[in-house]
C-alpha cells in the first residue's frame, strides 16, 4: 500500500460505494506555497495568548520550554496578498512558514513567484477526473447494538495491553486521566455513535482535507485506531488509556494519494499544539505517490526532509509526545519506514504478533542518516478494535501497534508529568527487550511499560 492506513480491507466502509464515482469536468490543482520571513507580522511571542490556548502555554512552562518565532502565525498581509490574486488558501504550516492554495489556474499559481515574500511554491495535488463516490449509507442503520463480550475486564483487549505490561499501570491508579490526545488520521466513522465508545471523551474535532465538518461519516481507520486507546467497554473492549480525553483529526484524503496529505498533517499538528494536547497518534505515512514526482526517495528519511518529518520534530521540540506508525510495507519493494515516521525525537511504532515475532508486512528502518528506527514495538497482528456497526475486528497493521502503546505512554506521562517527551521516550526504549542490542527489524523492542515507569521513577 502506498499509504499506511491498513493491511486488512476494511469491509462495510467501502462495499456501498463500489462501482460508484463522482467526475469532475475542470481541472483542481493545489500548490505548497513557501514565504521568506514573517516580517509586519502583528503577533508576538511576548504575547501568546494571542494563538496560543492557556493549555498550550502552560504545557511549555511547565516543561520549560519558550514560544520562539516558529510559533508566530503567518504574517497576515502575505496572506492577504496571494488570496488577492484570485487563490484559495486552504491550509498554513507557521512551523514551516508555508501555506497551501487551491487553484484551476497553473499560471496563476506560477504568478505567486513574483511576489517579494514568496520563495518559491511547488504543486502537491492534481485532481483525477474522478474518485469514488462518498458513501450515503445511513451510519446509524450499521449499528447492531452487540457489544462481543469475555470474562475478562478488558474484554478482546486484554493481550495487546498484557504485551507492554500496562497492567500495572492501570492498577497504579494511570488510566491516562488529564491526558489530552490528539488522533490524526482518515475518518472517525461511528465514533460518535458506536456504544463502546460512548464512555470516550472526545472533546473535538476537524477536517484538515475538506471543508466537510462531519469526520465521522468518513473512513473507520482513525475510529478503529481511537479504539485502541479510549474504548471504555468493560468485557469486551478496553483500550489502554480509557480516561484519557481526545481530539479527532482527520488530515488523509483517502480516494487519493497526493503530497497534499503531508501539509494536511502538519495543519493537524500545529492546531493540536494551538489546544494544548499533550501527545499525538499517527497511523498515517508516506513514500509514493499518484504522481511520481511528489514521491519520496531513501535519502530522503532524514528526518530533516519531508514537511511532515520537520513539523513531526518542531513539535516534540514544543512539548508534545509523538507516536507514529512505522508502516506496512516490509512486504513490499519500499520495505522501509515513510514519512514522518523518519522523524527525530519521536516514537516510531512496529508490529509484532502475539508471540512477540515481528511481523512480516512491519516496515524497516533505519533512516537515512543510521538513526534506529523503528523504535519500539507492540501488537499489530490480529488486534482488536470496534467495526463499524459496533462487533469486535481483529486487524492487521502497524496503525494499531502505535495506538495501542501511545495509550499506555500517556499513562505512563501522567506520572510524571514535569518530564520531557525526550525523558519519557528514552524510558520507554530503555525498558524494552531488545535494548542492549537495538536494530532495524525489531527496533529497541517490546517496551515493559511498568519498568519504564520505575526507570522514571529512580530519576
Amino acid at each position: 500500500m502506498k499509504k499506511f492506513l491498513l493491511l486488512l480491507l476494511i469491509l462495510a466502509a467501502g462495499t456501498a460505494r463500489a462501482g460508484r464515482y463522482v467526475h469532475f469536468d475542470t481541472p483542481l490543482y493545489k500548490f505548497r506555497v513557501y514565504l521568506t520571513d514573517k516580517k509586519g507580522t502583528p503577533y508576538s511571542v511576548k504575547r501568546p495568548e494571542q494563538f496560543l490556548s492557556q493549555k498550550s502555554i502552560d504545557r511549555r512552562k511547565r516543561l520549560r520550554l519558550k514560544v520562539d518565532e516558529h510559533d508566530l502565525p503567518l504574517t497576515p498581509a502575505y496572506v492577504d496578498g496571494i488570496q488577492a490574486k484570485g487563490l484559495r488558501v486552504v491550509n498554513k504550516s507557521k512551523w514551516n512558514n508555508t501555506l497551501v492554495v487551491e487553484t484551476t489556474d497553473t499560471a496563476l499559481a506560477q504568478s505567486l513567484t513574483a511576489l517579494p515574500y514568496v520563495k518559491g511554491i511547488r504543486r502537491i495535488y492534481t485532481r483525477p477526473d474522478s474518485i469514488a463516490a462518498p458513501d450515503t449509507t445511513d451510519r446509524h442503520s450499521r449499528l447492531t447494538g452487540r457489544l462481543d463480550s469475555t470474562t475478562n475486564y478488558y474484554g478482546h483487549g486484554y493481550t495487546q495491553i498484557k504485551m507492554l505490561n500496562g497492567l500495572r499501570l492501570h492498577e497504579a491508579g494511570l488510566r491516562g486521566q488529564n491526558m489530552t490526545i490528539a488522533v490524526i488520521d482518515g475518518g472517525f466513522h461511528n465514533a460518535d455513535i458506536l456504544p463502546g465508545l460512548k464512555e470516550t471523551r472526545i472533546l473535538g474535532t476537524r477536517n484538515f482535507v475538506n471543508e466537510n465538518p462531519d469526520v465521522y461519516a468518513a473512513h473507520s481507520h482513525g475510529m478503529m485506531v481511537l479504539a485502541c486507546i479510549g474504548a471504555r467497554a468493560p468485557y469486551s473492549l478496553v483500550g489502554t488509556a480509557p480516561e484519557a480525553s481526545f481530539y479527532l483529526l482527520m488530515s488523509e484524503d483517502t480516494p487519493t494519494e497526493h503530497m497534499v496529505e503531508e501539509d494536511n498533517w502538519c495543519a493537524a499538528v500545529e492546531y493540536a499544539d494551538s489546544l494544548g494536547v499533550d501527545i499525538i497518534t499517527s497511523s498515517l505515512g508516506y513514500y509514493t505517490y499518484d504522481d511520481p514526482a511528489e514521491s519520496h526517495t531513501y535519502r530522503e528519511l532524514d528526518g530533516r526532509t519531508a514537511l511532515n518529518s520537520l513539523t513531526a520534530s518542531l513539535a516534540a521540540s514544543r512539548g508534545i509526545l509523538v507516536l507514529n506508525s512505522a508502516g506496512n510495507a516490509g512486504n513490499d519493494r519500499w520495505k522501509k519506514i515513510g514519512v514522518p515516521a523518519d522523524a527525530t525525537d519521536i516514537l516510531t511504532v512496529g508490529a509484532v504478533d502475539s508471540l512477540r515475532r515481528n511481523t512480516l508486512f512491519s516496515s524497516l528502518g533505519n533512516t537515512a542518516d543510521g538513526r534506529i528506527k523503528p523504535d519500539v514495538m507492540a501488537l499489530g497482528e490480529d488486534a482488536a478494535v470496534f467495526e463499524v456497526d459496533g462487533t469486535i475486528a481483529r486487524v492487521n497493521g502497524t496503525s494499531f501497534s502505535t495506538p495501542i502503546l501511545c495509550g499506555l505512554v500517556a499513562c505512563l506521562w501522567q506520572a510524571f508529568p514535569d518530564r520531557r517527551p525526550e525523558e519519557i521516550i528514552d524510558a520507554v526504549r530503555q525498558s524494552a527487550d531488545n535494548a542492549g542490542h537495538p536494530d532495524n527489524v525489531y527496533g529497541y523492542g517490546i517496551p515493559d511499560m511498568w519498568k519504564a515507569y520505575q526507570l522514571l521513577d529512580k530519576k
